[in-house]
This record gives C-alpha cells, structure tokens and sequence, in this order.
C-alpha cells in the first residue's frame, strides 16, 4: 500500500480522479468527524467536508510534503470550518443587531462568560497571522511542538519560544482589553 505522499507523486499528474478517490477513501471519515466537532451540525459537516476535500485537491500541485499530508488536509478541514463559521456568526450578529424586536435578557454568569469570549477574540485580532496560524496548530488541532516544526521547517525549540511568545501576547492584549473595558464602565 501506497503512502498519501507516494500515491500524490506517482498518479496525481497521470490519475488525478484514481489519487482524488483513493485519498478520498482514506480520509473522508476523519475530516467529517473533525467538520461534526467543529460544527455540531450533521449537515454543515458534510457540506463543510465535500467543500474542504474540493479545495485540497485543487490545490494539491501547492502539497510541498513538508508535512503529512493529513497534517496538511487537516489544517485546510480546520481552517475551512473556522471560516465558515466566523462568516456565518457574522451574518447572525448583523441580522440580530439589526432586529430590535428581540430584548432577551441574560443570565449573569453567560453574559460574563459571553464577555470573556468577546474580549478573547478581540485580542485574537491584534495578534500576527503567524502567531495566530501557530496557536491553532497547537490548541485547536492539537498538533504536537515536534508536529509545527516539521510543518514549518523549524527547530523543536524555535517552535517552543514562538509558543510562549504568542502565548504571553495573547495574555497581554486580553488583560488590556479586560482594563480598558472595566475603565469604561
């Protein structure tokens, strides 16, 4: 049996429909379970994964083999669903926002919990999009130190720094946030 990496090499340019189904087979079912963790919808995770294995084989010619590729085609599932659901909370915020009829209360601890989260992402957006790419790796796909630095061609421990780095700005934005935001109350 070939490896992903070995079967991309020897039919994508010659097969591309035989190295699509094969790796299609192979993968499917993992990036639906990641697209169903990610949304908790059966049928966005299923539209989300036909999109996701779409996108990555049109980019397959760009697979440098620095990684996996089911490192690879993770990140794209990730990313892709992060995207998608942004957009659509997004749309909902806007739609919301612009109804006035809805006057829902909240409850103390939500709303406080809700507020964390809203900081969070605000300090999220000041943040590079390499620190921002890196974080992800790490805490939402889980990937090991050992993992990023094969993916980007970089030393165990270079990885470890730019962690903490990323790690201490992140603390440092959402602690000025949270102050600015108490001052104005």
């Amino acid at each position: 049996m070939l490896t992903d990496e070995e079967m991309i090499r020897a039919y994508f340019s010659s097969q591309p429909t035989h190295c699509f189904e094969t790796l299609y087979k192979r993968y499917v079912n993992k990036v639906y379970r990641r697209c169903l963790s990610l949304t908790q919808d059966t049928t966005k995770a299923e539209d989300f994964t036909h999109d996701i294995f779409l996108r990555a084989f049109s980019k397959l010619d760009a697979f440098q083999e620095r990684a996996r590729f089911s490192t690879w085609l993770y990140s794209i599932a990730y990313n892709y669903c992060l995207d998608q659901l942004k957009l659509a909370r997004r749309i909902n915020t806007i739609i919301i926002a612009d109804d006035s009829a809805f006057d829902i209360p909240e409850a103390d601890e939500s709303l406080v919990h809700e507020e964390a989260i809203q900081l969070m992402e605000r300090a999220i957006d000041y943040l590079s999009p390499k620190d921002i790419r890196l974080l992800r790796l790490k805490y939402e796909e889980g990937l090991s130190v050992n993992e990023i630095a094969d993916l980007y061609s970089s030393k165990v421990n270079t990885v470890k720094m730019r962690l903490k780095r990323s790690r201490d700005r992140i603390a440092y934005l959402y602690k000025t946030l949270q102050y600015h935001q108490t001052k104005r109350l």
